[in-house]
Parts: structure tokens; C-alpha cells; sequence
């Protein structure tokens, strides 16, 4: 494992009152950085502090946008005595699978792994105290060349930077309305949906302009193809509870829609519980016909943002399905209380999701 230079700083910030920013508006004192080129590979792994960056009007990604990203989030644990990520093996890995499907040089695991315990462990006192607050954790990779000229990039950097949250949604844990979209496309299979790439955001941001016009929260997309079978909402996974069993498309089988950590996360719990969980094709159709005939139970997206976002509306040509009397469902309730529990050490860590970075 590479050597991780750390330069400290005596020009501390003031830490925010969560309470009372937005999701992602605060930035903590220190980055991890991390360069790559084709004569050294990845090189000059170090933790410094946090600062704007320079890049060239010719650079590579302002153009052509080859570069992808991670969302995990860091707790206070077992009652405020350690400071821990959720599952950030898996979002690395996945990083790394991002970075395959770009043609972004795979990163090394062991030392970008050790950099983000390392860095949360410098940072730890960032941590928000209060329950369903976190501290979260944005690696993401760009490529660096000066040079107009579509092509795979021979430069990188890699940066994870910190921000400490409250609730992804300003209503907090509430059911959102959801307007499924059957013009526009997001992703198609053997495109880039698959990949946590910010082309996979910049195709979602026009039409959920228009969902919130209509006063919707976000957009369920369908397929590309025959614009029938269920993918994934802007920012989460999304779960059906249909005649007592949990529904949701497969990643495996639509290679358009993000493999969720949080979703994994969702399918291993429902299965520790007992409850029938099956990743599929799901039609719109059936979950109307599901919501007509009575079965369709419940409704919620999950993802690392808001853990879980029960669904209180969805829209679809026009018309309004109410899911759950416009309530929170009771299965989406235990979900979240349990999962934030597994967060914060109240309820006991069966999967081996919890990596300790530090303790206070």
C-alpha cells in the first residue's frame, strides 16, 4: 500500500448548526487526493486541506465528461464512542466498476480505502451528533488532460471531500410524490446507467424540472426501449411491497439502473426478516393493476442520501395513485428505523456493513 502524506492546517472552520443547512452546502477541513498518469499510475496519495482547485479551460472533463463519483455516509457509533462507515467497501468497489465502464484507470483499492478511514478519522469531530444526521462522503475521479480531442484520458485525480448532513429532503422522513416519466429517457441498456456518472444526473435534470413544476419530488424512469418496465427514481432505487412481497427491478437484469448499495442493503434486511424479497421485471402496468386490485402494499425508494423515502403519490399519464392513504407505510417505517439503527450501533451489525475509522 502507497505511503499517505497528511499536511495539516491550523485554519480550522467553524462547524454549521446541521440543522439549519441544505444537503451538501458545508465542506469539512481536509480532502484526500490522489493523481494519476500513464507513466506512474496512481501516485501521491495525501490528505491536505480543503481548497479550490485549478484546472485549464481545455480541460478534459468541462468538455467531454469522463468522470464518476460515490455517495457514503460516516456515523457516531455505539452511543457517540466511535466514528464509523456504512458499507464503504462496497461503494468503493463499485467506484471501481464505474471507473470500468468509463475506461477510468481502476484505483488502488487498499490505499484509497485506508485515505477515506484515515481522512474521517482526521475529520471525525465533523461527525453531526444529532439522529438521522451523518457526515457524507463524495470520492469521485475526472480526468485531467489539457486537450480538446474526444478521447479516453491519459490524466486523473482522484478527491474525496466531506460534507456533514441532515435530512436529503427539506420535510424529512415523509412519503414524496413521484411522477413517472413516459417521454424522456434517462439511460438505456448498454449505456452509461450502470455507472454513478454525472451524464447519468445531467440526463435526469429536465425532466424533473418538469415534475417539480407539477409538484412532484422526483422522477420514476421507465426503459428505454419499450418504455414499459420500472427502473429507478433520480437519486434512490425503487421497492415495491406487493401481496406481503418486496419487488424491484433487477441491476443484474437491466444493466440501466445503478446496483444501490442501500438496496442491497433493504434486500439483505427484508430476507433476514422472513419477508419474500425478488429483484425482477416490474411493468408500470403491473403496479397499477397491483394498486386497482388492492395488493400494491407499499411504495419507497432507497439510497444513500435519504436511506429510505416512502412514496405517498405516484403519477402516470395524468392520473394520481394514492399509495398507503398518501401515508408511511409500515414496512418502509421499520426499514428506515432499522437500517439507521444499524448506523448508529443500536441495533446489532449481522451483515459486517460497519467499518470503525476512529473513536472519540
Amino acid at each position: 500500500m502507497a505511503e499517505i502524506k497528511f499536511v495539516e492546517t491550523k485554519n480550522l472552520k467553524e462547524k454549521p448548526d446541521v440543522s439549519k443547512i441544505g444537503f451538501g452546502t458545508h465542506f469539512t477541513d481536509y480532502m484526500f487526493v490522489m493523481d494519476y498518469n500513464t507513466a506512474e499510475g496512481w501516485h501521491d496519495a495525501r490528505i491536505v486541506p480543503f481548497e479550490n482547485i485549478s484546472v485549464s479551460p481545455a480541460n478534459a472533463t468541462l468538455h467531454y465528461g469522463q468522470a464518476i463519483f460515490e455517495g457514503i455516509k460516516a456515523y457516531r457509533y455505539d452511543g457517540g464512542k466511535k466514528a464509523v462507515v456504512f458499507r464503504a467497501t462496497d461503494h468503493l468497489k463499485r467506484l471501481n466498476n464505474s471507473a470500468r465502464i468509463l475506461d477510468i484507470p481502476e484505483v488502488p483499492f487498499e490505499t484509497v480505502h485506508e485515505g477515506l478511514l484515515r481522512l474521517i478519522n482526521i475529520e471525525k469531530d465533523w461527525i453531526p451528533k444529532e439522529k438521522g444526521q451523518s457526515l457524507y462522503i463524495r470520492p469521485f475521479i475526472f480526468a485531467a488532460d489539457e486537450v480538446l480531442g474526444v478521447s479516453v484520458g491519459k490524466k486523473y485525480k482522484l478527491m474525496i471531500i466531506l460534507s456533514p448532513v441532515a435530512a436529503y429532503y427539506a420535510h424529512g422522513f415523509a412519503p414524496v410524490k413521484i411522477m413517472v416519466e413516459s417521454e424522456y429517457v434517462r439511460a438505456v441498456r448498454g449505456g452509461l446507467g450502470a455507472a454513478k456518472t454525472p451524464a447519468n444526473y445531467a440526463a435526469s435534470l429536465h425532466a424533473g424540472l418538469i415534475a417539480h413544476d407539477k409538484n412532484y419530488d422526483q422522477v420514476l424512469w421507465l426503459d428505454g426501449v419499450e418504455r414499459k418496465y420500472i427502473e429507478e427514481v433520480g437519486s434512490m432505487n425503487i421497492l415495491f411491497k406487493i401481496n406481503g412481497e418486496v419487488v424491484t427491478p433487477s441491476p443484474k437484469l437491466q444493466t440501466s439502473i445503478l446496483d444501490g448499495i442501500t438496496h442491497r442493503t433493504v434486500m439483505d434486511v427484508a430476507k433476514e426478516w422472513g419477508v419474500p424479497a425478488v429483484e425482477r421485471k416490474i411493468s408500470i402496468d403491473e403496479v397499477i393493476q397491483a394498486h386497482e386490485n388492492g395488493t400494491l402494499e407499499e411504495v419507497f425508494g432507497s439510497g444513500t442520501a435519504a436511506v429510505i423515502s416512502p412514496v405517498g403519490v405516484l403519477e402516470y399519464k395524468g392520473k394520481e395513485y394514492v399509495i398507503q392513504g398518501g401515508k408511511i407505510g409500515e414496512f418502509a417505517q421499520k426499514m428506515y428505523d432499522y437500517i439507521e439503527g444499524l448506523h448508529t450501533g443500536e441495533i446489532e451489525d449481522k451483515f459486517g456493513y460497519i467499518e470503525v475509522a476512529g473513536e472519540y
